[in-house]
């Protein structure tokens, strides 16, 4: 394989930063299955990118304090699966509440949403689960949607305070929440009437 394709493969991921996971399918379309399976394989062999289950690569996040490779992102894990296989997925339950900052609890088990079949992975020491469900579900346009009323369902009504709507509110830009309420008119009476309230302080 030409040396050239490798350094474009690598360039790529350092392009999108520490962190982020990629199967093939990310690069396919450019540089042909032969030549992206080898300078994967290559790539992972000199330690510049880090296998974390079957088909998955990750450019590993480095802990200087701990000085060593820190664990795989999973959010990142996730995404890069539903790429793969083309699905629709959202991050559910205790997924979505670490997303949002709401736990600084890092699930054992993270689960999504999707519109694909459901699947389970180890992940080091982590559980990644995807569960079939309703397209309505996980049909949101935006990313920000998805985990923010997956979040709100996580949480129940009745532990939703100021608090934690003031919490909600810095992790999104202002702008952000025009489009977050067309994207969430569907969703159940007491979830969307949360959204606009943050949403209404935000503006």
């Amino acid at each position: 394989m030409s040396q050239s394709i490798e350094n474009k493969v690598i360039s790529r991921i350092y392009g999108r930063g520490r962190g982020w996971a990629f199967t093939k399918i990310d690069f396919v379309a450019e540089f042909g299955e032969a030549n992206i399976h080898q300078a994967l394989s290559n790539l992972t062999k000199t330690g510049k990118i880090r296998r974390v289950c079957q088909g998955v690569y990750d450019y590993p996040r480095f802990s200087q304090l701990l000085d060593r490779q820190m664990s795989p992102d999973l959010d990142q894990v996730a995404h890069a699966l539903a790429r793969k296989f083309n699905w629709r997925i959202q991050p559910a339950g205790d997924a979505a509440l670490n997303l949002l900052g709401l736990s600084t609890q890092v699930p054992g088990r993270w689960i999504y949403l999707s519109d694909g079949p459901g699947r389970k992975y180890e992940i080091g020491k982590h559980d990644l689960e995807f569960k079939k469900s309703a397209l309505k579900d996980v049909g949101f346009k935006y990313k920000e949607s998805g985990v923010l009323v997956q979040a709100l369902k996580a949480l129940g009504q009745e532990h939703v305070d100021e608090k934690v709507i003031d919490r909600i509110r810095q992790q999104f830009e202002p702008d952000t929440y025009d489009r977050i309420l067309k994207d969430t008119r569907s969703v159940t009476g007491w979830i969307y009437e949360i959204i606009k309230r943050i949403a209404k302080q935000a503006n």
